[in-house]
């Protein structure tokens, strides 16, 4: 389970939309780019693509809620 999870407007132009965020997952403090059409850049992280799979399914979940749905 993820905590602490934040995120901020990096982009938001034609060609582009951005955010970044970050969060804690079993202990581990994690960053990475979101992307509008919902691809994630994680940058150097060092989890299973199991794990890592299941956390963009939650990211992209917090991110429509944050972003889409609260405007």
């Amino acid at each position: 389970m993820l905590s602490h999870f934040q995120w901020k407007e990096l982009r938001n132009n034609l060609v582009r939309r951005e955010w970044s965020f970050s969060f804690f997952f079993e202990g581990t403090y994690l960053t990475g780019i979101y992307h509008k059409d919902g691809s994630i850049d994680w940058g150097d992280i060092n989890i299973s693509d199991q794990k890592k799979k299941r956390l963009e399914s939650q990211i992209h979940d917090l991110m429509l809620y944050h972003v889409y749905e609260q405007h």
